[in-house]
């Protein structure tokens, strides 16, 4: 029972994230970095999921050598025309 109301919260945020004005679509995948469920086309859920995976263990590992007692938590990266959020496990392309 508490899996289903896990899930059921979690889609409803998905849903509450998805309806935010100028996000492109969101991405959920599983520690190893495979797509488990995307509004993205299949060719930019295999892009984003592969290049995110190798960006988060690359900051994750920054955020260690500088205090091996810390993690990272989240990732920001912005440009000119897109932002990208990684909370835990799940990608938010806006």
């Amino acid at each position: 029972m508490f899996l289903v109301e896990q899930g059921e919260e979690v889609e409803a945020q998905m849903k509450r994230i998805e309806a935010t004005k100028g996000v492109i679509g969101t991405l959920v995948v599983d520690p190893d970095g495979v797509p488990i469920r995307s509004t993205l086309d299949q060719s930019m859920t295999l892009q984003y999921a592969g290049q995110l995976r190798q960006l988060v263990a690359l900051a994750r590992s920054a955020v260690r050598d500088i205090d091996p007692q810390n993690d990272l938590s989240a990732l920001r990266v912005r440009s000119k025309t897109n932002e990208i959020i990684s909370p835990l496990d799940y990608y938010i392309i806006q």
